[in-house]
């Protein structure tokens, strides 16, 4: 299992806010009916890898259906094949040594 962050950022637009290009982002994940978290600076994604780059590409392709014209995304994966991690578990990790 592989987390993934993704942020979508969307250039040229009318407004510096992108709240519903997020918003946006959030129900096609919940349509994806895939594990994830929004945070301040991008949503995390549980999955498998090759399915995570999948989605990354389909939610990068939201923005260009506003009209859009330039798409900045960002995806990190973290790949860790020796133990089972998820959503919460690096979080979870770092307060146990607190």
């Amino acid at each position: 299992m592989a987390l993934m962050q993704l942020t979508v950022i969307p250039l040229g637009t009318s407004s510096p806010s992108l709240g519903d290009y997020v918003a946006d982002i959030q129900n096609r994940l919940e349509q994806e009916n895939v594990n994830f978290e929004l945070n301040d600076m991008g949503t995390i994604v549980q999955g498998e890898t090759p399915e995570l780059l999948a989605l990354a590409a389909r939610i990068s392709e939201l923005p260009f259906q506003k009209g859009v014209n330039r798409v900045v995304t960002h995806i990190t994966i973290d790949d860790r094949r020796d133990k089972q991690v998820t959503i919460g578990t690096k979080i979870a990790s770092v307060k146990a040594r607190l």
